[in-house]
């Protein structure tokens, strides 16, 4: 729907969504979306029993045994009331990489190496 002004036609009310238009936020959660998506063919049915959730920053208080800087994601195994448990932090992976691509890959190994932990694999079991 365009509108009309004084001087004619002007352009559209609303722009139509296009890629350009996505948030980071939302190209981000794609590339973990395709991560994980990567990872069905090595697990099979596997991948079902794993929640991956985004989250901007990690917590404050990181375990005694990490290190000073920001992890890129945390493994929480399974409880009796929940999936295994995949946490990747946006901003770090963001500010760790130089390009979409870098930002794709370092996705990538977060996933593979939280996944791996969970399950007790070796990751070059799970990398492609």
């Amino acid at each position: 729907m365009s509108a009309r002004g004084r001087h004619g036609l002007r352009g559209p009310l609303a722009w139509p969504p296009v890629p350009a238009m996505r948030t980071r936020r939302e190209v981000f959660d794609e590339l973990v979306l395709d991560a994980l998506d990567r990872l069905r063919p090595v697990l099979g049915d596997r991948v079902d029993d794993i929640e991956v959730a985004v989250e901007d920053v990690p917590p404050t208080d990181p375990a005694p045994w990490e290190e000073r800087i920001a992890p890129l994601g945390r493994a929480h195994p399974r409880t009796p009331d929940r999936r295994h448990r995949v946490v990747v932090y946006r901003r770090p992976a963001e500010s760790r990489a130089r390009d979409p691509r870098e930002l794709a890959v370092i996705i990538d190994e977060v996933l593979v190496e939280q996944v791996a932990a969970l399950l007790g694999l070796p990751p070059d079991e799970l990398s492609s």
